[in-house]
């Protein structure tokens, strides 16, 4: 896009010589002529200046210049080429050789001689380097301070150099053969690049980035310092050029007939042409590039910056105004970045407009203009009302005012900024436009990006209005819901910003189809309104949508009761048929989980639906948050007591310890009233059966019999007297009625196999526990006895359950079947009763023994004989043989009992007896050698001898036993004095209360004084050890 760069000014009309070079130092202009001299020209408003001045910070004036002093011979050639070096104050010439002046008073430093006959030269700042070349030969110079060039190296080329330049460690090369060449200086070596073209001359021109400018016809090449092309790198001129320098942004040309101005930025447009003839050299200046012609001077000012970027954004090219933004000096950075955010939102509109949707959010988001403007593309988005909306327009004012300020006369160019007021009629008109698929992809990307600065604002508002109301501010208190929002806010532009941006962003994804994207959203923290977003939603079916914004703002009765219509509708399928999502009552236990700790109450509420479908997740829900089983219990009989059995059974499934005995019998509870309902109706129609199971009567049966601490007797006094035998039988059992118990399973319900059944559980469980040991002993003798008198037994079961009914209150005797049992015993009973030993402990004789005589006993049996239950008794004696005393069986027998019936229970009875003597001999024999081992060992203890002498030490005080009472070890050898040895006993019983130990004691009685053999008595004492041998044997 072509615009004034650079203002041209003529600064010298005429010259009076022709021009061969030109430079310029400070505000002066210094021109070679063709006579030789070296004229210096000044502004003409500096020209009557006589004080000293700074040259370093002066730069050319856009005025006109007057002749200041001629040095004449200055050169006695033609100049070729002229360079200012101001940061070392030198002038560097080359003509006949290479000179060096010191400025500004142009006294000689150096004359390189050897530079006789150069045609190029080029010199490199940082390092102070002088390379030039002439022929075939490269000369490399040093600056050294004040006392002239050192040469350091000489290299030879394979051509003349028409043209060279630094580049970092190497010299790029542009010989007469036309190629490039890219030589090492360290190394000395040679690559080549290209060739430099057909018709031009090689060019060759360092770029401030360090890269270089190659010419090669009319294009210029960009490479790197090894001479690698750029990407990208190639500004194609008009025509081929003779010079081109560098004043950035821009490259300019000198071409035959113009001077051509580019861009220096991708796609290096034409900027702006300046028709010149017979231009004779181009040099670029601290601040301006100098156009020599024959006779003349022109100057190429660049044009300020700010009136650039308002030219450029008028004209559209919004890529180079941003890039002219960028060279803004940094004390300019309020007035850069107004620029930047203005010219960025007009290319936004221009992008917009054009369909190029995404990059127009980009310049946006580089805007950092707010959301709301944006949003005003999108008018059928519902947004929240604040107070923030029309903070854009303020912006937006503030970016045009200034641009505006850059450059006054040029702000109509500019044009008003895009306004967010636009008609309705306009907006209306674009809305089918602006609301397809990919401008709202493109907000979608602009709102997530814009999103965390946003949301972190937020937030760090509640955070602060928190923190304030922790410390003191106690005037308001904030309500904060489980993701970190308030309940209640304040007014806050922050967060009505952010509700803005959840809102728009939450609608733009739904109508892009991104349903689980929404869902994420609104499950993170967020801002969305609440009333906009419910109505979009309802009217899309986005009901999950409906059910995180619900979640999220902390109302769970309202996102409990949907999500329970959309299960109920789910399951039955009465739902619209658009819905694709099939909810189930899993979601309801997901959504209760961190509910229970936050609502209880609720979350108990909305269970009751799902415990029925759902039983085992609920319990575990209830479990998992520590919910107490009572209140949920008194919750659910209060309000859904058909689901209360459901739960307590799940509860007993899941944890059989960790339900209470209260509960535990409200389950039977339960159970009992729904099973006597069930049997009340049956008997009214005249159908009931005691061998009728129903799912709750097996459940019932269950409890019973696994559930300890029930209230059976007031369960009991509940049944009714001609049915439910079954359930009557357990609480007998339960409370220790076993001839009752046992009554019932065999007159009764005539289960022989359920007696013998609640027989076993009792013996097994008796084996547990000894206070019960003669109840589970004497628990087969008692159905043995129910088998043998079946009438009277019954008579006794039915004044017995009569008294039980009766009075639950008063403690029910326990009736013992041993009352019938005689003591008299004929031969056979008193023969098994010696083969089985009167050892046995399972069994307590005495306890059964009521001191009736034996014709009692034969006289009931007589009496009750024709109903005998014999077959049930022999398959007693012969199923549980090992059970039951067999002495006290046979009593029970009647006397007409054939003895080859019994041989099931006698066989295997007297051959345990016979192994159970064998073994008992066997240890009685194993007793005696061993009481035989232990008299020898005591034997060989009394045969030891302890021989005393004068010299005899007592082990204890070290004294000599000499005529004391002394005391030896069991190990013979250890001897001490007897009052020593006391005194160390008592000291161990009273300090370690340890009984006393085995000891010897030697009583001795001194013979003559002759010195006669002295006889000893040795007693062994062993307290202890004798008397456990002794209780042993």
């Amino acid at each position: 896009m072509v615009h004034t760069a650079f203002d041209i000014s003529q600064l010298i009309a005429t010259s009076p010589y022709k021009i061969n070079a030109v430079e310029s130092y400070g505000h002066d202009l210094l021109i070679s002529s063709s006579d030789g001299c070296l004229r210096i020209y000044s502004p003409e408003s500096t020209a009557s200046t006589t004080h000293d001045v700074v040259y370093g910070t002066l730069e050319l004036r856009k005025e006109a210049y007057v002749l200041q002093r001629t040095i004449k011979g200055f050169s006695k050639k033609p100049m070729v080429a002229m360079e200012v070096v101001a940061a070392r104050e030198l002038l560097i010439s080359l003509s006949e050789a290479i000179a060096v002046h010191r400025l500004p008073n142009l006294e000689i430093v150096a004359v390189i001689g050897k530079a006789k006959g150069a045609n190029a030269y080029s010199w490199e700042e940082r390092r102070g380097l002088l390379c030039f070349a002439r022929q075939k030969r490269l000369s490399i110079y040093r600056h050294d301070g004040g006392r002239g060039f050192v040469e350091i190296k000489e290299l030879s080329v394979p051509d003349t150099v028409k043209s060279m330049s630094w580049c970092g460690e190497n010299i790029c090369l542009g010989l007469t053969r036309k190629v490039y060449m890219i030589l090492n200086v360290t190394s000395g070596t040679l690559s080549e690049v290209f060739s430099s073209g057909r018709n031009a001359l090689p060019l060759v021109v360092s770029l401030p980035s360090g890269e270089l400018l190659l010419g090669k016809d009319k294009v210029g090449v960009i490479v790197d310092q090894n001479g690698k092309l750029v990407q990208e790198g190639r500004i194609c001129w008009s025509e081929a050029p003779a010079a081109v320098v560098i004043r950035k942004p821009y490259a300019i040309a000198l071409l035959p007939r113009h001077v051509e101005i580019r861009s220096l930025r991708f796609p290096y447009p034409l900027i702006q042409t300046v028709v010149l003839r017979n231009v004779r050299c181009l040099v670029r200046s601290n601040n301006t590039v100098i156009v020599a012609q024959d006779n003349s001077v022109h100057g190429l000012f660049l044009v300020p910056l700010g009136a650039q970027i308002v030219q450029v954004t008028a004209s559209g090219d919004f890529e180079e105004a941003l890039a002219l933004c960028k060279m803004l000096p940094p004390e300019d950075l309020n007035l850069r970045t107004a620029k930047e955010q203005s010219i960025h939102i007009r290319y936004a509109h221009s992008l917009f407009e054009s369909g190029s949707y995404e990059e127009a959010m980009d310049h946006f988001f580089q805007s950092q203009v707010d959301i709301t403007h944006v949003l005003f593309l999108y008018p059928s988005l519902t947004l929240p009302k604040s107070s923030t909306v029309a903070e854009a327009d303020k912006f937006l004012d503030f970016a045009g005012d200034a641009l505006s300020r850059a450059s006054s006369d040029m702000s109509d160019d500019f044009g008003t900024p895009f306004s967010p007021s636009m008609e309705t009629d306009e907006r209306l008109g674009l809305e089918s436009k602006k609301m397809s698929h990919n401008t709202l992809m493109s907000l979608i990307k602009f709102l997530q990006k814009k999103r965390f600065n946003i949301i972190e604002k937020a937030t760090a508002e509640v955070t602060e209005e928190v923190v304030s109301y922790a410390v003191g501010d106690q005037t308001s208190r904030p309500n904060i819901t489980i993701r970190g929002r308030l309940d209640n806010p304040k007014n806050s532009a922050a967060r009505d910003m952010a509700a803005i941006l959840d809102t728009a962003l939450v609608q733009a994804l739904l109508l892009t189809e991104q349903s689980s994207a929404a869902i994420e959203l609104m499950k993170g923290l967020n801002y969305c309104d609440v009333e906009i977003c419910e109505d979009f939603f309802l009217k899309r079916n986005q009901h999950l949508c409906m059910i995180e914004l619900y979640k999220c703002n902390s109302m769970h009765r309202e996102a409990l009761q949907l999500l329970l219509e959309l299960v109920e509708g789910s399951k039955f399928g009465t739902h619209n048929a658009e819905i694709h999502q099939n909810f189930k009552p899993e979601m309801i236990i997901d959504y209760l989980k961190p509910l229970c700790e936050i609502d209880p109450m609720l979350a108990l509420e909305f269970s009751i639906p799902v415990l029925e479908s759902c039983p085992t997740q609920t319990i575990e829900l209830f479990l998992s948050a520590n919910i107490p089983a009572d209140l949920v219990n008194s919750y659910l009989k209060q309000h859904a007591p058909k689901l209360q059995a459901t739960y307590l059974e799940q509860m007993l499934a899941l944890n059989e310890n960790g339900i209470s005995a209260n509960l535990q019998n409200e389950m039977v509870q339960i159970y009992f009233s729904e099973v006597l309902d069930w049997q009340a109706k049956l008997s009214s129609e005249e159908k009931w059966d005691e061998k009728d199971y129903s799912p709750t009567r097996k459940k019932l049966l269950s409890a019973l019999e696994s559930i300890s601490g029930s209230k059976s007797e007031v369960l009991l006094k509940q049944l009714p007297q001609n049915a439910l035998y079954e359930e009557r039988a357990i609480l007998l059992g339960k409370m220790n009625q076993h001839e009752l118990a046992l009554s019932i399973y065999v007159h009764k319900l005539h289960v022989p196999q359920l007696a013998l059944s609640y027989c076993d559980r009792v013996y097994e469980s008796g084996l547990h526990q000894h206070s019960s040991r003669t109840y589970s002993s004497n628990i087969y003798l008692t159905l043995l006895q129910i088998y043998l008198n079946p009438r009277r037994t019954t008579k006794k079961f039915e004044k017995q359950i009569n008294n039980l009914i009766s009075s639950v209150n008063t403690s029910i005797p326990k009736v013992s079947s041993w009352n019938l049992i005689k003591t008299k015993g004929g031969r056979l009973s008193k023969k098994i009763a010696e083969i089985e030993g009167a050892a046995d402990t399972n069994i307590s004789p005495g306890s059964t023994d009521n001191g009736k005589s034996d014709g009692d006993t034969d006289d009931m049996v007589e009496e009750e004989g024709s109903n005998i239950m014999i077959d049930e008794v022999l398959d007693l004696l012969g199923q549980r043989w090992d059970r039951i005393h067999g002495a006290h069986a046979l009593k029970l027998l009647p006397k007409e009992t054939k003895l080859q019936n019994l041989l099931p229970f006698l066989g295997p009875l007297v051959k345990k007896s016979s192994e159970a003597y064998r073994n008992l001999l066997v240890i009685k024999n194993l007793r005696e050698k061993e009481n035989l081992q232990v008299k020898d060992e005591l034997y060989k203890h009394r045969k030891t001898v302890v021989k005393i002498t004068g010299e005899s030490m007592c082990s204890l005080c070290n004294k000599k036993i000499g005529t004391s009472v002394f005391a030896v070890y069991p190990n013979g050898q250890t001897i001490v004095h007897f009052v020593c040895f006391r005194d160390s006993q008592n000291m161990k019983v009273i300090s370690k209360g340890t009984p006393l130990r085995r000891f010897s004691i030697a009583w001795y009685h001194k013979a003559d004084k002759d010195g006669n053999s002295m006889r000893f008595v040795d007693l062994y004492i062993n307290l202890i050890y004798l008397s456990s041998l002794i209780s042993f044997l």
